[in-house]
């Protein structure tokens, strides 16, 4: 279930820090990208929760999700950029995680740790220098 928030996404643009030479001080490249996720009919109330509890550090205090970007030259290009981060954001966000079920080793692989172990010691054994007095 892929999530499509594009539509719903406010830009904003900036002049842009980095490469670009002198366009730099006149073109607003950089692109910030603002969701508001209450307000999105997109998403349910539950996948709402999760995505605020997995996101938390990227939603600002209003309930805005906002990712930027400045990393290409072109405004269009970090326009793209914003709407790939914050589509994958989401929809990696609402994956269910996998619950890890604990399992202990069985017999044959706690001998066969053992036997390597054993070895391990007799070759660390043969390393050592050999006492000709006793």
């Amino acid at each position: 279930m892929n999530i499509d928030i594009t539509a719903e996404i406010d830009f904003r643009t900036a002049r842009s820090s980095g490469s670009g030479g002198q366009n730099v001080n006149k073109v607003e490249t950089m692109v910030e990208g603002r969701w508001d996720i209450n307000a999105s009919p997109l998403v349910s109330d539950v996948q709402k929760v999760l995505i605020y509890q997995r996101l938390s550090n990227k939603i600002t205090s209003e309930g805005l999700l906002l990712v930027k970007s400045q990393t290409a030259r072109t405004q269009l290009e970090n326009k793209a950029n914003v709407i790939a981060k914050m589509n994958e954001l989401i929809n990696h966000s609402l994956i269910k995680k996998k619950i890890r079920i604990a399992t202990h080793p069985s017999k044959a692989a706690k001998e066969k740790r053992i036997e390597g172990k054993k070895k391990n010691a007799t070759i660390k054994l043969q390393r050592k220098k050999v006492n000709h007095e006793s």
